[in-house]
């Protein structure tokens, strides 16, 4: 949901039939191994992501901690000075 995918775009995607992602979100049937790869790397995350709750959006934390590498010290010390700020918020 987060990506704007409807289940059905995602089971095209996938190669597989209009239902096939809302049988397994609705828990009528479970993936193979080899599909629940298939879409961990449909939304480039790894299978442990996938399970874990706390993650919250793992692809959004992906890109935030790869933009990190191109900024300068001076950047990280101010991002890590927003970062503080808005726990203390919180």
């Amino acid at each position: 949901m987060a990506k704007g995918i409807s289940e059905y775009q995602m089971s095209y995607d996938l190669g597989h039939s209009r239902g096939y992602i809302n049988n397994i979100s609705s828990g009528k049937s479970l993936p193979s191994l080899t599909e629940l790869f298939a879409i961990c790397d449909y939304f480039q995350i790894t299978p442990a992501e996938f399970f874990d709750p706390s993650m919250g959006n793992p692809t959004l934390k992906k890109h935030v901690v790869s933009g990190l590498d191109l900024l300068s010290e001076r950047d990280l010390q101010l991002i890590q000075s927003i970062i503080a700020h808005l726990i203390q918020r919180g």
